[in-house]
C-alpha cells in the first residue's frame, strides 16, 4: 500500500498560489476557492485508490501573520476533507490521516514526510504531491502503485519541467531536490541514489495562468465528450465561466 501526502497549505486568499492570481483573470478570492476545490478532488482521489491518504498540513507557526486565519490550519483542511469525502465509504479500518508539516521548504517538507514514512514507519510506498493536479485520479494513482513494485522512484511530469507526483519505495536526497527544472533534478537524485526511476502521463499542475489555460480547454472538452472530470475542480471552474479564446494571435484565457 502506497500512502500519499498531500501537502497540503490552508486555502487562504493572497497565501496560496501568488503566481496564479498575478497571470490569470482570476482574484486571490477565486485562486483560493480553485486551490480548495483541486485539493478536494486529490484527497477524493486519495481516498478512493488503494493507497493511504495523509493530509500533512502546513502549521499555524509556519504562515506569515497576514494570512492568520479564523481557525487553525489543521481545522481548515480536516473541514475540506470531510467535505470532499462526505459521499465516499472508508473501510473499517481505514482512516484519513492529519499530520503537521517539517521542514521551512517545500523540499525539505517533502523530504522529511517521505523519509519519516519509508523510515521510521516502515511504509512500502510513499507519495508526495501538492494537490494542484486535479486530473490526478484513482486511476493514475493505482498505476503509480504498480510502477513502485518494480522501480524505486516514479515521478509525475508536470509542463515547464516541473513534477506533480514523487514516489517512492527507498529514500533519496532531498536538498534541493525541487531545483529548476525539477523533474530533471529529482530523476537525478533518483539515478545518484542506485534507483530505477519511472515515470506517468503528463498532466497539468496548475500553478500559473498559462497552466490554467491548458487545463480549461481539457476540462471543458472531457465534460462534453461525456468523460469522468474532477468534478470539484470543474464545477468551479464551469462557474467562474472560464474558457480559451485567440486575440490577436494569441491565446488568452477569457470569462
Amino acid at each position: 500500500m502506497t500512502t500519499i501526502a498531500v501537502l497540503a497549505d490552508p486555502p487562504r486568499e493572497g497565501f496560496v498560489l501568488p503566481e496564479l492570481v498575478e497571470s490569470s483573470p482570476l482574484s486571490a478570492s477565486e485562486v483560493a476557492e480553485l486551490y480548495a476545490q483541486m485539493l478536494k478532488d486529490t484527497f477524493l482521489a486519495a481516498a478512493k485508490s488503494g493507497g493511504e491518504l495523509l493530509v500533512n498540513y502546513r502549521p499555524d507557526d509556519a504562515i506569515p501573520s497576514e494570512f492568520v486565519g479564523d481557525a487553525s490550519s489543521e481545522e481548515e483542511l480536516r473541514a475540506l476533507a470531510e467535505d470532499a469525502l462526505a459521499d465516499v465509504t472508508l473501510d473499517d479500518d481505514e482512516t484519513v490521516r492529519f499530520e503537521v508539516q517539517v521542514g521551512e521548504t517545500f523540499a525539505g517538507r517533502a523530504g522529511n514526510t517521505a523519509t519519516h514514512l519509508l523510515r521510521e514507519e516502515g511504509v512500502d510506498s510513499a507519495a508526495v504531491v501538492d494537490g494542484t493536479a486535479p486530473m490526478l485520479t484513482r486511476k493514475e494513482l493505482d498505476s503509480a502503485a504498480m510502477k513502485l513494485r518494480r522501480s524505486e522512484v516514479v515521478l509525475g511530469p508536470a509542463e515547464d519541467g516541473r513534477a506533480y507526483f514523487v514516489g517512492l519505495t527507498d529514500t533519496i536526497d532531498f536538498q534541493d531536490a525541487y531545483t529548476t527544472p525539477e523533474l530533471e533534478t529529482l530523476t537525478r537524485r533518483g539515478v545518484d541514489a542506485g534507483h530505477e526511476v519511472d515515470f506517468l502521463p503528463t498532466m497539468t499542475s496548475v500553478r500559473t495562468g498559462e497552466d490554467l489555460r491548458s487545463l480549461v480547454p481539457l476540462l471543458n472538452a472531457r465534460i462534453a465528450a461525456g468523460r469522468i472530470v474532477p468534478v470539484n475542480t470543474a464545477t468551479y471552474l464551469h462557474e467562474l465561466g472560464l474558457r480559451v479564446e485567440e486575440r490577436n494571435g494569441d491565446r488568452k484565457l477569457a470569462r
